[in-house]
Parts: C-alpha cells; sequence; structure tokens
C-alpha cells in the first residue's frame, strides 16, 4: 500500500471549564494517482492431460496389466485382448505375402528370359501387392489388441475386468498426466484487459504459495456468465481435483489517499465524512467517497488535499469548529 502516514498529537482546547485536555493522534495524508484491489479468484487443479483409452477394436479381454493408482511409462502395454484368431490370420497372410513375392521374383525372370508376357507378369504384380496388403492389415488388427499408454502418468480409473467381450471404443481406463498439472479459473470480463498470456501469477494452495504462468484464454464466456474460463501452467505436480486461489493485485487509476476507517463519519447522501486540523488550528469537515476497503484502512477520494491533517477517530474525538493546541 503507498501512502504515507505521519502521525502527530495535539491537545484540544475545550471550551467548558474545568476539562482535561484531549490528546488526537492526527495523520498526514499523500494524495496518490492509483491504489492496489487485491482479489482471490478460486479454481481448480486438472491435469495437463487425461484420457480414457479403449480398444481399436472388439474382442474379449484377455490382460489388464494395471489397477488405479498405478504409475505408468508412455508405450507401457496396459491391456490385451485374446489375438489367437487374428494372430492365425496374420500368419495365413504371411504365408500368402511370402508366396507372392516368390512367384513375382519368377516371374520377373521369366519374363526376362521372354517366356511370359507382360499381362501375366501385370498379374503377379497384382496379386503381390494384394497379399502385401492383407499382410500389412493383420499386422495393424495385432498391434490393435494392446493398449499403450499415450503418456506417462498414473490410471485414474478401471472400469472393466478381464474376461468382458467389449466392443470398439468402450473405455477400459482413464489415464492421467503424472507431471504437470494447470489449474482453470473464471476470470471476470473486466479483468481480463488487467493480465497479460505468459504473464506470471501467485496461487495460494493449501496455505502454500505458489507461480503459475496464464497459457490459454477462452475465447468466448461460459454459459452466458461474465466470466471467461482461464487455464495456468505449473512446473511443479500438484495433486489434481484441489481447490487453488488465485491471488490477484490490480493497479486502478483513481485519485486519492488511504486513510484508517475509524478517521471516517458518517454523512449525508451515501458519502463520508472526515475531521481535519485547519491551519488555524481549528476543526473542519471534509467530504469523502470510500473507493476500496482493504484490513483496516480505506482508499477514499473527494475534498481532501495533500498535506491535511486528518484526525483518527472522527466525530467520536472532535467536533466541526473546535480549536486545538
Amino acid at each position: 500500500m503507498n501512502k504515507k502516514l505521519k502521525y502527530l498529537f495535539f491537545l484540544v482546547l475545550s471550551v467548558q471549564i474545568n476539562t482535561e485536555p484531549l490528546s488526537l493522534e492526527i495523520l498526514e495524508v499523500s494524495i496518490i494517482d492509483s491504489y492496489k484491489v487485491k482479489k482471490q479468484l478460486p479454481g481448480k487443479l486438472f491435469p495437463v492431460q487425461q484420457s480414457k483409452v479403449s480398444f481399436q477394436i472388439g474382442g474379449k479381454i484377455q490382460n489388464i496389466y494395471v489397477d488405479i493408482g498405478d504409475k505408468v511409462l508412455k508405450d507401457d502395454i496396459l491391456a490385451e485382448l485374446d489375438n489367437r484368431e487374428i494372430t492365425a490370420n496374420l500368419n495365413q497372410a504371411k504365408a500368402k505375402y511370402q508366396l507372392a513375392s516368390q512367384l513375382l521374383d519368377r516371374f520377373k525372370d521369366l519374363k526376362a528370359q521372354g517366356h511370359i508376357s507382360i499381362q501375366e507378369l501385370d498379374k503377379a504384380e497384382s496379386d503381390f501387392l494384394v497379399a502385401q496388403s492383407q499382410y500389412d492389415f493383420y499386422k495393424v488388427k495385432l498391434e490393435q489388441t494392446k493398449i499403450l499408454a499415450p503418456f506417462n502418468g498414473l490410471i485414474q480409473s478401471r472400469y472393466l475386468d478381464e474376461g468382458s467381450v467389449i466392443n470398439p471404443g468402450l473405455p477400459i481406463l482413464e489415464i492421467i498426466d503424472s507431471e504437470k498439472v494447470e489449474a482453470h479459473v473464471a476470470l471476470p470480463l473486466y479483468l481480463i484487459d488487467k493480465i497479460s498470456m505468459q504473464e506470471s501469477f501467485t496461487f495460494n494452495l493449501n496455505g502454500e504459495s505458489i507461480n503459475g504462468v496464464l497459457k490459454r484464454l477462452s475465447p468466448m464466456s461460459l454459459g452466458g456468465s461474465n466470466n471467461r474460463l482461464a487455464i495456468f501452467e505449473f512446473n511443479t505436480f500438484f495433486v489434481p481435483g484441489a481447490v487453488i486461489n488465485l491471488e490477484l493485485e490490480i493497479n486502478e487509476i483513481e485519485r486519492g489517499t488511504w486513510i484508517p476507517i475509524k478517521a471516517l463519519s458518517q454523512s449525508d447522501g451515501g458519502l463520508w465524512s472526515v475531521y481535519i486540523v485547519n491551519k488555524n488550528n481549528s476543526i473542519s469537515k471534509e467530504l469523502v467517497e470510500v473507493i476500496y476497503y482493504e484490513g483496516k484502512n480505506v482508499y477514499v477520494s473527494g475534498t481532501l488535499s495533500d498535506g491535511d491533517l486528518v484526525i483518527k477517530g472522527g466525530a467520536t474525538k472532535v467536533i466541526e469548529g473546535q480549536l486545538i493546541n
């Protein structure tokens, strides 16, 4: 908080006889052009990557090698289907491919010797390409009987067990990123222009301060609200699902000054007043508008001037027109 406070002590000269002098605490205010607004916005931690994995083909689940909480590395085998039928088809396709390859080589030799026509060679080449495509097809199908980990992560959920007969695309496991998390925070639209992409911000997680970087901002508001989704990334891994608070400090441009709350006295028209000491040591009242509260202080604008001496305690201590020494 940028403010200059000077505390002085004065004695009030009572207009009544036999009254004890009253000690007052006075502050000298400094008018400034802006003030800082502290805001705390709740968000939630999510893994940077999260995927429900499934088989691309149907079949009977032969093995599931992981369970909830297990840590896996990219390309680890997570589950397998019964592959006996596909393996048999692959072996058959491989044999046809090898035979077609041998026949093609033989036909090329015969054509070079002039013993066969170009049409017969073309037919051998066509048969070879068909056999090759069938062989490649079943190699892919065999690969599709396995689920591989798409990234380094942790198993979040397991939906089925061995022996289940499934259709293609049915989720078997859910895996979450084990290396990075991101915070999703709903930002009010009026704050969007006050922040920048790649800017670092402070977050509070269970009482600990951590830094996150603004990486992405949704182009549309959330469900017709006045908020947009902001996504912040961290260099450290935290448990996904936890609530995290974004701590913002926004610079608001408005001329005014900071004074203690107890210097305020209620006035008319929704305004407040403060009591100041004039140059002739008399008390006068100035009107102010409260702009922002922070702890035991308020930022106000109004008829106060730089260097005015404001009385802490306001109307509870003095009255307008009173003289002090």
